[in-house]
């Protein structure tokens, strides 16, 4: 594959110390035509955007697209070496190497079809009664062939130090509970969608073309009747709804239809763990459905549902019908990934650990990780003083605040100690009995925390992940190896690339130990308030200031986002690109003034190393499905929308009030 224009090249060690340093921007990837104040995201990005559309095969295209694409190539080489080399029995590299060619042997795949689903579907088609039902239901949640009640652990919101366990339900196909409702067209559009795409998946799995179709209605009506129930995306935001802990006999009580102990006898979990519920209403609908829903409407769901969890690890009809759908009608792609891209991410997505292991070895070097901690320390330390510093934080707040951010746990690059998959069964030649193999290796893992101590050193990615988290019940900051890359982090760069990049990525994930949902948990990770109610007032009103400008910002097509669904991310990129400012200009401390570079100067250079991470174009069908359903602002407002409220911006670049991209001065929005 050609290299897109945005990734540029390192300069060689041996050039290094002969010519000057440079800020690595290459102005073709700019569009010079763009004012940088009326779009900086445009001026920073327009170039290389118009000569790299997106791809068939992606709904999006840019800077964490090209990094996810890089890191494939790199672990695809770890892989088919593994796949070939065949390394010893049993061990790590075995199991990696083996699933992922079980993976690529496509013809094997092609052979066997539907049959691995023929005895889970056997036990649904001999269902009789409600009774019968509900131990199916069981058993096939236990299986993990359609888990329509999940069973997993969490910490207790309330009480960090104890793991819990935690029951739902799945019970939606279609991306959130409001695309069965939404009366425009579009909507109604991926409805109808929808309806003939389960008749198809259900016809490839043998049902005469009428049954399926007839089929499809009614299982849209059931799931339907189950999204009444569910909570919105912007209801889940709040913790305190998702929070309500019982014991067995009250879960019992909840589902007086549905009967628990086969489940939890299956899994291994007992009946004396405590348990949240994180939506009863759901649970309540799903046990009301049992006894209203006809027994034949509810096989003829389990049907589907076990056809579609298991979809993409099939033979080709299925894949592709799979795709057609989920891919698309939901976000415009119209080519699927190669098989080999594909099998890197189920093998990720399996075998996280092993395979994590063998990428860091090769493209993590030490020195990344020890400079990726100085830079957590000094923003740490930044946001110190700026809470020290918060003169509309009562004392109280502001202790309470400052002894969270010390409190802060960051992961940087893999996890200290790596996971035992010694129990796992992995073979070359069964890619579905691989996938049920680390399925429930994944889930014994998970289901064995409940009752026992926290262990810190689980992550909630795989090393090689572009992306970074934090985690509000840990308390903790997490920045896998995968991201650790240009463009967002460059150990040959100078300070104002890696802070306004990888540094606005560090102050983001602090920040969201300050959100809307992190504010709420205090520094051991409990559900509890730490504010003053006068404090928490204001607080809630700068949140405010963030929700209003994206409701209010068009994104084209007259359409808009959720405020309230993006504040979290909003505030941890507005906030976090301010901390990373501050760190970088308290870094600099003692130091010569760094050097215009390529005609930037070191301030200029921060503001494009933060809008280049969020160079990427979407498709219409992929903006509509992000705005319905993400909590993450476009990457154009990302970036615009964040620095819209930035005055360091304004001075670096010159822009002025009644430019696009200063916001009048009453109505910047600022967190501390």
């Amino acid at each position: 594959m050609k290299l897109p224009a945005l990734v540029f090249l390192a300069v060689a060690g041996c050039a290094l110390a002969e010519e000057p340093p440079r800020s690595n921007f290459d102005r073709a990837n700019m569009d010079p035509t763009c004012k940088p104040c009326d779009d900086f995201w445009r001026y920073v990005n327009g170039g290389w955007l118009d000569k790299n559309p997106i791809p068939a095969r992606y709904s999006s295209w840019g800077s964490f697209q090209v990094l996810r694409e890089g890191n494939r190539e790199r672990l695809r080489t770890v892989l088919e070496a593994g796949s070939t080399q065949k390394a010893a029995a049993g061990t790590n590299e075995r199991k990696v190497g083996d699933f992922y060619a079980s993976c690529m042997d496509t013809a094997a795949i092609e052979t066997l079809g539907t049959k691995p689903l023929q005895p889970f579907l056997d036990r649904i088609a001999a269902i009789s009664s409600t009774k019968e039902l509900s131990a199916q239901v069981a058993a096939l949640s236990v299986d993990g062939a359609a888990g329509v009640f999940a069973v997993f652990s969490g910490q207790d919101l309330k009480n960090s130090k104890e793991v819990i366990a935690n029951v739902g339900a799945r019970a939606l196909s279609l991306p959130d509970r409001d695309y069965y409702f939404k009366d425009d067209q579009k909507s109604k559009d991926v409805r109808d969608e929808f309806v003939k795409h389960v008749a198809r998946m259900l016809a490839l799995m043998g049902d005469k073309p009428e049954a399926a179709t007839a089929a499809a209605a009614k299982i849209l009506t059931f799931e339907t009747s189950i999204a009444e129930a569910t909570m919105t995306n912007v209801q889940r935001r709040d913790p305190y709804a998702r929070y309500h802990k019982m014991d067995f006999a009250a879960l019992a009580t909840l589902t007086p239809d549905f009967d628990w102990k086969p489940l939890f006898g299956g899994l291994g979990v007992s009946e004396t763990a405590p348990i949240n519920v994180g939506e009863p209403e759901v649970l309540k609908k799903m046990n009301l459905q049992l006894t209203k829903t006809p027994l034949e409407d509810w096989k003829m769901w389990l049907r589907w549902r076990v056809v579609k969890a298991s979809a993409e690890y099939l033979s080709k009809a299925l894949v592709d019908e799979d795709f057609a759908f989920d891919g698309t009608v939901l976000t415009g792609v119209k080519e699927q990934l190669p098989r080999w891209q594909k099998c890197t991410d189920m093998t990720d997505r399996s075998l996280g650990d092993p395979l994590g292991e063998m990428f860091v070895k090769k493209y993590f070097p030490p020195d990344a990780k020890r400079r990726m901690n100085e830079l957590v320390e000094n923003l740490r330390a930044t946001l110190r003083e700026e809470l020290a510093a918060a003169d509309w934080l009562e004392p109280a707040t502001r202790e309470a605040a400052v002894a969270k951010l010390n409190a802060f746990v960051p992961k940087i690059g893999y996890p200290d100690h790596w996971r035992d998959y010694s129990a796992v069964s992995v073979s070359g030649d069964h890619f579905f009995e691989n996938i049920l193999s680390t399925n429930r290796h994944s889930r014994a893992y998970n289901l064995a925390k409940i009752g026992k101590p926290v262990d810190r050193n689980d992550w909630g990615m795989t090393p090689p992940t572009v992306n970074a988290y934090y985690s509000p019940v840990m308390n903790e900051i997490a920045f896998p190896a995968g991201i650790l890359q240009f463009p967002f982090f460059d150990m040959t760069a100078d300070d104002a690339l890696n802070y306004g990049a990888i540094g606005a990525v560090i102050g983001h994930e602090m920040g969201h130990g300050f959100d809307d949902q992190g504010s709420k948990f205090d520094a051991q990770g409990n559900l509890k308030n730490w504010w003053t109610p006068a404090d928490r007032k204001k607080f809630e009103e700068r949140a405010a200031c963030v929700i209003n400008e994206f409701d209010t910002l068009d994104v084209g097509n007259g359409q808009h986002h959720n405020g309230k669904l993006v504040v979290g991310e909003a505030m941890g990129d507005l906030g976090g690109l301010k901390l990373a400012y501050k760190a970088w200009q308290r870094s600099l401390k003692g130091k010569p003034e760094p050097p215009v570079m390529d005609g930037f100067t070191p301030e200029q250079r921060f503001f494009l190393a933060f809008t280049r991470v969020w160079g990427a174009e979407y498709r219409a069908e992929a903006v509509r499905l992000q705005l319905n359903t993400n909590p993450h602002p476009l990457p154009h407002f990302r970036a615009n929308g964040t620095l819209q409220n930035m005055p360091e911006f304004h001075k670096a670049f010159g822009c002025k009030q009644g430019d696009p991209m200063v916001r009048p001065e009453a109505s910047q929005c600022k967190l501390w």
